[in-house]
């Protein structure tokens, strides 16, 4: 597998954190000794680490067995092993950091807590929030409602797999590939590369076409699904590649007609990711 080498500025501080993207997992993997040298400001981070995985380890954190191991440019330009982890990983890590700098993330963490256990007692919440969230991204309210139109036609699709034995997680993520690759030529993978996002959500950042033939193939997926009843992954799939060929075909006509191209490059966000030109083999 490879990754791209990733610096992420200003993450904690000012002080930068080395990280790499991991593109298939969509997720980072960040330097363990350079988040402890931020939060700690000890004198020797590595020793810091190597002192806490041994607690760590006697108390059976599973942190430090998640815990991967790359080559990242050191100070001194060489290439070094370095201990890494994941989002999820790094912040079980904080938790585990007994200093005044990473109360913040600790609070932060378990106000993320309290509100999902209030969405439980009232789902309402968890709507106003996602709505407060995409009116800060400079959403319009009619922008917001179709989204969660569309959040609602996409739960309806869903269903009919579900119905028709498809597993939630990994199979759901292959239909959906399915759908895209027939009218796009792209997975959802590929296509947040083409339009230079990652971790961001891909509809959020599609042009109005773009979001319309996205559409119509799972509503014609899902139709087709709904009235020949398919059973498992590989009759799905099927379908869901004729769902995206009546994408295609949508979207194929459309250009013809009006001489403009469906698929966009470009996205809503409001910063860029530099890239760098060396890749990582894990």
């Amino acid at each position: 597998m490879n990754k791209k080498k990733e610096t992420m500025l200003n993450l904690f501080e000012g002080k930068e954190i080395r990280s790499i993207w991991d593109a298939e997992k969509e997720d980072y993997y960040f330097s363990i000794v350079d988040v402890i040298g931020v939060l700690t400001e000890s004198s020797d981070p590595s020793h810091y680490w190597r002192t806490l995985k041994s607690r760590m380890i006697k108390e059976g954190n599973e942190t430090v067995t998640n815990c991967d191991t790359f080559k990242l440019e050191a100070k001194d330009g060489k290439m070094r092993n370095t201990d890494m982890l994941d989002t999820e990983g790094i912040f079980r890590l904080i938790e585990s950091i007994p200093s005044k700098k990473a109360e913040p993330f600790k609070l932060w963490l378990a106000k993320l807590g309290r509100e999902k256990i209030d969405e439980v007692f009232d789902p309402s919440k968890g709507i106003d929030q996602m709505i407060d969230f995409y009116q800060k991204k400079g959403y319009s309210l009619e922008w917001i409602e179709a989204r969660i139109k569309a959040i609602i036609e996409r739960k309806r699709l869903t269903n009919v797999w579900k119905d028709n034995g498809i597993s939630e997680g990994v199979e759901y993520a292959i239909l959906t590939n399915d759908i895209y690759k027939e009218w796009s030529g792209m997975t959802a993978s590929e296509y947040k590369t083409f339009k230079g996002i990652r971790k961001e959500n891909l509809r959020d950042n599609m042009t109005d076409l773009e979001i319309t033939i996205t559409n119509i193939g799972e509503l014609a997926t899902r139709e087709i699904a709904k009235n020949e009843k398919p059973l498992g992954l590989n009759e799905n799939r099927k379908v869901a590649r004729r769902g995206g060929g009546v994408a295609k075909k949508t979207k194929d006509f459309f250009e013809e007609e009006t001489g403009s191209k469906v698929l966009s490059q470009s996205n809503l966000l409001n910063y860029q990711y530099s890239d760098d030109i060396k890749y990582i083999e894990k």
